[in-house]
């Protein structure tokens, strides 16, 4: 396959890693225990998304990388234009409406220092403090490990050219680095940075580098791979399977004093290993084999929420998110009185108001996520791209 191909199911999937880490953070208590168990695991998608970027970058940048200036400086534009601008714009909506208003807690987390701590949002570096991960834009903590990626990629790509045995020593040596990070730092208060084996195995590069790796080494075997499609969709079954056992048993896992099985040492070797197996199956399945699913997650309609998912990511919890979610209860408790007042019940009595309150904010958030795609990100973006940012003067 060529390096610069695209694949329309991928685009379909970033929508599907998204609304998991939707239904991740709007689990309600009210649900029934196997489905909240469930739901609490659909953390998942960030690992797709993961997965994903290795496989992506490695795709397009593999066989063109080269240490140069000219090189480097055009592949950070294209990374900036992609990733930053509208992070960058939600951070100072958020901290912004913090100064003029006040607001929830959690923009600041106790620290007293609001404008470093906007410095730290707006360079990526607060996800590599255990205290500061969740301020601002709390899941924009993952583009720090994103951003570390892309960072290194290139080095990886040249190491890896020069001996294929790389793409196995290179993340055990990362692995092996930030164990010896929280081996330095976890005596130390410094905001937690690099504090706890659990901090660094879930929420840094050095600890999630294997699901980036996972994606370069089927980036590498797609490579290689013929066009001619596969006709049974063996692999993309296999990826299911792989998938739903992986949420099984971090979704079996006690929670003794913790809030999600990921957060057992049997849950981080599951998601950080286990997991991105099954993903990659499913992800070769669905670029190689014919299927419904691969036609499902080709059409129009899935690249279109594909497309808009990294907006629908940064929102879904926030400022907007917030906004939506005041006027959505305050309406679905106001509808459902009202059907009870007028002997109404045969809603109320088959359908939960939280799904309802779900299912309202998931497609409002949806369409605010189209409307700033097709009129801020995608301009942005292509103007990013065809501007001479980073281009140096000769």
């Amino acid at each position: 396959m060529k390096s610069n191909s695209y694949i329309p199911a991928l685009t379909g999937v970033r929508a599907i890693a998204a609304f998991l880490v939707f239904f991740h953070h709007f689990n309600q208590l009210d649900f029934p225990f196997p489905l909240r168990r469930t739901l609490n695991e659909f953390h998942m998608g960030v690992t797709m998304f993961f997965l994903l970027s290795g496989f992506l970058i490695c795709m397009r940048y593999y066989d063109s990388c080269e240490l140069s200036e000219t090189w480097f400086r055009k592949y950070i534009r294209n990374r900036i234009a992609r990733i930053y601008p509208m992070y960058l714009l939600l951070t100072l909506a958020t901290f912004g409406l913090y100064f003029l208003f006040g607001g929830e807690a959690s923009v600041l987390n106790g620290f007293e220092s609001p404008w470093i701590l906007l410095l730290l949002n707006v360079f990526f570096l607060r996800g590599f403090f255990d205290d500061f991960k969740f301020t601002g834009v709390g899941q924009g903590w993952s583009l720090t490990v994103e951003e570390s990626f892309y960072f290194l990629a290139p080095l990886f790509f040249m190491q890896m050219k020069k001996n294929k045995k790389a793409i196995v020593y290179l993340p055990i040596l990362l692995l092996s680095t930030g164990a010896l990070l929280v081996l330095i730092f976890r005596n130390f208060s410094f905001f937690g940075f690099f504090g706890n084996f659990t901090f660094m195995f879930l929420y840094t590069f050095l600890g999630r580098c294997v699901e980036f790796f996972i994606g370069m080494g089927l980036a590498l075997i797609v490579l290689k791979q013929n066009e001619k499609d596969r006709k049974y969709p063996i692999y993309t079954l296999l990826g299911i399977l792989g998938i739903a056992g992986s949420i099984a048993i971090m979704a079996s896992v006690p929670l003794d004093g913790i809030e999600y099985g990921l957060y057992h040492p049997v849950g981080i070797v599951t998601n950080n290993l286990i997991l991105p197996i099954g993903i990659a199956f499913f992800y070769f399945g669905i670029i190689k084999e014919k299927s419904l699913i691969r036609n499902f997650l080709s059409s129009a309609t899935m690249q279109l929420l594909g497309k808009s998912s990294y907006i629908f990511y940064l929102i879904h919890i926030g400022v907007i998110a917030n906004f939506t979610k005041i006027w959505t209860r305050s309406g679905v408790d106001a509808f459902y009185n009202w059907l009870d007042l007028k002997g109404f019940d045969w809603l109320s009595e088959h359908l939960n108001d939280s799904v309802l309150f779900i299912a309202i904010v998931f497609i409002f958030l949806n369409l605010v996520s189209i409307l700033l795609y097709k009129t801020i990100e995608e301009p942005v973006n292509l103007y990013i791209r065809r501007s001479k940012l980073l281009v140096k003067n000769v």
